[in-house]
C-alpha cells in the first residue's frame, strides 16, 4: 500500500565524511576554484555524479541550492553491496522520524562494521543531524504482516529482498519507501529515491558515539 507521508526527519551522517573542499585553500580566484574542482573531480564520487549522473538519475534531477552536497552525498556514496534499500550502484536518502531511531540505526551500522573488520570496540565517531521535511506519498510497510523479507535483521537475508523491492518501485518512478525501523522498536524510517523530495534541509544537532571495550557505545549530544 502508499500512504501520504507529512513529516520532519533526520538523518546522522559522520562529521568525518562532511568538510570544505580539500582544494579550495589553493584557490587565488573563483576561476581558479573552478579549475581546481574539476581537478578534484577526478577522484570524488560527489562532484563524478553531479556531473554524469547515477543510473536512472541524471544529473538535472540532482540537487541545487542550500545543502546540495550533503543531499547528492547520500545518492553518490554506496557501502560496497549496498544498504536494504539500494544497491551498490545508486545510493539513496535515509532517515528516521526521531533522532533516537537515527542513533539506534547508525550504531548498529558502524558496531557491525568494527567487529567485521575485526577492531576492537574502541572508537568515538561524530554524527551530525541532517533534517528535511517529506510531503509526498510513500510505499509503506508498517502494517505489512507478517513482516515482509525485507525487513528481515539478518541482512544476508533481508538486503537482497530490500533492493530487489527498491529497484522495482524506483523504476516505477515511486518516491521510496516508509517502514518500521528493524534496529529500534516503535521507530519508523524512510528512504527516499529522488533528490527533489528533500524539503527544508537544515542541520540540526551533533552526536558522539562511544565504544569503550563494548559493542554497545555511550551516546550523547555534543556541546554547542
Amino acid at each position: 500500500m502508499f500512504s501520504r507521508i507529512d513529516a520532519r526527519t533526520v538523518r546522522l551522517v559522520s562529521t568525518a565524511d562532511h568538510k570544505p573542499p580539500v582544494l579550495q585553500p589553493l584557490a587565488a580566484s573563483f576561476g581558479a576554484l573552478e579549475k581546481l574542482e574539476e581537478l578534484e573531480a577526478v577522484t570524488s564520487g560527489r562532484l563524478a555524479v553531479q556531473q554524469k549522473g547515477l543510473p536512472g538519475m541524471p544529473p538535472d534531477m540532482l540537487a541545487t541550492g542550500y545543502g546540495y552536497t550533503f543531499i547528492n552525498a547520500s545518492f553518490s556514496y554506496c557501502r560496497p553491496g549496498g544498504n536494504r534499500f539500494n544497491p551498490g550502484e545508486w545510493g539513496a536518502w535515509y532517515c528516521a522520524f526521531a533522532a533516537e531511531t537515527a542513533l539506534k540505526e547508525v550504531a548498529y551500522h558502524l558496531t557491525r562494521a568494527l567487529e567485521n573488520c575485526g577492531a576492537d570496540y574502541d572508537n568515538t565517531t561524530r554524527y551530525m543531524e541532517l533534517l528535511a521535511t517529506f510531503g509526498d506519498t510513500f510505499h509503506d510497510l508498517r502494517t505489512s504482516a507478517p513482516p515482509p523479507e525485507c525487513l528481515d535483521p539478518d541482512p544476508a537475508r533481508g538486503y537482497p529482498a530490500g533492493q530487489a523491492l527498491a529497484a522495482r518501485l524506483r523504476a516505477d518512478g515511486d518516491n521510496g519507501i516508509v517502514y518500521p525501523s528493524v534496529r529500534h522498536q516503535g521507530g519508523t524510517c524512510l528512504v527516499a529515491f529522488w533528490p527533489r523530495l528533500i524539503r527544508d534541509f537544515q542541520k540540526g544537532e551533533t552526536w558522539i558515539l562511544t565504544w569503550a571495550g563494548d559493542p554497545v557505545p555511550a551516546i550523547e549530544k555534543a556541546a554547542v
